[in-house]
């Protein structure tokens, strides 16, 4: 079977009619030596998420259901005392109420928020805009935004919101149904748990809490990407999410 090759020497812009008229000459390509220069401007570049509130403003009122939250600083260390870099550093999800807006109206009840200033709180992990005022991170969200109140460093003692629930993970399975033993890569994270606490419910049309229909103690099958999740000090898995997402109660 023939062959033919084909090189670069081979083709004429010549021989190309659509681009008659187009001259090696006319393509041109400059030097990147400008280009790396003009990089090096941009290593001192910091892009910030927060806001930046200038300190003319020396205080932050917020409106309607809003609350303002000082952000918990990230760990820079871990237990054993090893610096962190900035990329390990986990977010926190946790700050303390600093102001609070003068609530909402429901129907024709008048609706107050729910927690007060100086409390400890846990809130969902995108939720709300952060600001930096006098030189520390605050963050702005709904009160419906804030999972629940936590005033200890042990996760089992949140206190839920609203329609929140808090449930204890239950443990993935070590083998399989065979009798194989599972790394921690190949166990399926379980979406069945105890429930530990739950919030007093959400509003009703009118302002009134309607009651959940789980309670403490309950086993509880639940969405698998709900929620938000915590690691307890007694190296359990807990998952705080909305009464909507549980989806069953076992028995």
């Amino acid at each position: 079977m023939a062959t033919a090759q084909l090189t670069a020497s081979s083709i004429s812009y010549r021989s190309l009619p659509s681009f008659e008229g187009l001259k090696p000459s006319t393509v041109k390509f400059s030097s990147v030596a400008p280009l790396r220069q003009n990089l090096k401007s941009f290593r001192g570049l910091v892009v910030k998420a927060a806001t930046v509130v200038a300190p003319k403003y020396t205080a932050i009122k917020p409106l309607g259901d809003r609350v303002l939250l000082k952000i918990k600083t990230a760990e820079e260390k871990t237990v054993g005392g090893i610096l962190l870099p900035t990329t390990a550093q986990t977010k926190p999800q946790g700050g303390e109420v600093v102001a609070v807006g003068e609530g909402k109206t429901i129907g024709k009840n008048k609706v107050d928020i729910s927690v007060k200033t100086g409390t400890q709180v846990v809130y969902s992990k995108y939720a709300g805009t952060e600001v930096e005022f006098d030189g520390t991170n605050h963050l702005i969200l709904k009160e419906d935004d804030i999972v629940g109140i936590l005033e200890s460093d042990d996760v089992k003692e949140m206190k839920p919101l609203n329609d929140r629930v808090l449930i204890k993970v239950a443990e993935a399975e070590e083998k399989t149904a065979g009798g194989l033993l599972l790394t921690e890569a190949t166990k399926e994270k379980p979406s069945i748990g105890t429930v530990i606490a739950v919030g007093p419910g959400p509003l009703d049309e009118e302002g009134n809490r309607k009651p959940l229909t789980v309670s403490p103690g309950n086993t509880v099958l639940y969405s698998k990407y709900a929620g938000n999740d915590f690691k307890g000090t007694d190296g359990s898995d807990y998952i705080a999410l909305r009464a909507s997402d549980v989806m069953a109660v076992l028995s």
